[in-house]
């Protein structure tokens, strides 16, 4: 004979599945990490040291280093030049495509990560919200997963924090962070009944920079697939630093 629980499952089932979208929003942003020279290292570094990082930002962000306005500089050195690329000297590669890029990362930051769960109508996207309330509405991502852990006795694991790949073979690094505020991720999930919290999972990993960001959701066993967000940029930042 079925238990209480298989009929419940049963008679969900037979309601047909149910769609909920789960969203994060707060502050993060888009990072690139390239390898450089010592004597880039060396000329930035002295630089950034003295005068702050506006002149690098420029370097790195504009689409030619004639087109740069810098606060400090009359001219970048061509050993200081690192976003050059590699077959053509005289072509700069975007900071977010360099040549010696070895990681690269976007997203929200974990401390800084808001959940929003809203019930709607079908998995299209911009579906039709189900109800008055969100089930969810946008708490803090961090809080609200561990009171569910914390009320299951630890019992479940509903994140996982992992670190970013080794550094790489190169003798300094250089990091260009985009910083944005908004939604970083936007996902439907399909249920058997309602939204389980329990089933949640969230990954998060930590890059250079010491930021854990978030990597992926999972729910019941399954990622959950980032539609896309609407951010705002914030500013922009860079360092250098031997590796």
């Amino acid at each position: 004979m079925a238990t209480a629980e298989e009929k419940t499952e049963l008679v969900e089932t037979l309601k047909g599945p149910r769609f909920y979208r789960i969203m994060l929003s707060g502050y993060g942003g888009e990072s690139a990490y390239m390898g450089i020279s010592k004597a880039a290292h060396d000329f930035w570094s002295a630089h950034t040291e003295e005068h702050g990082d506006n002149d690098l930002v420029e370097y790195m962000i504009a689409d030619d280093v004639e087109d740069c306005d810098f606060d400090e500089l009359d001219e970048v050195p061509v050993e200081a030049q690192f976003l050059n690329d590699a077959d053509d000297d005289m072509y700069k590669r975007p900071w977010y495509e360099s040549h010696t890029e070895f990681e690269h990362s976007h997203g929200v930051e974990w401390g800084s990560a808001y959940l929003t769960v809203t019930e709607v109508e079908s998995s299209e996207y911009g579906a039709d919200i189900v109800g008055d309330e969100d089930v969810v509405d946008r708490e803090s991502l961090s809080e609200y997963l561990d009171n569910i852990m914390e009320a299951n006795n630890y019992e479940l694991e509903l994140t996982e924090m992992g670190c970013a790949d080794d550094e790489p073979d190169c003798e300094a690094i250089a990091q260009l962070y985009s910083s944005e505020k908004g939604c970083f991720f936007e996902g439907i999930v399909e249920t058997v009944g309602e939204f389980d919290p329990k089933k949640l999972k969230v990954y998060t990993t930590e890059y250079l920079n010491g930021e854990d960001t978030v990597s992926s959701i999972e729910y019941n066993g399954v990622e959950v697939e980032n539609n896309g967000g609407d951010t705002n940029g914030k500013g922009y930042s860079a360092s250098v630093w031997m590796n």
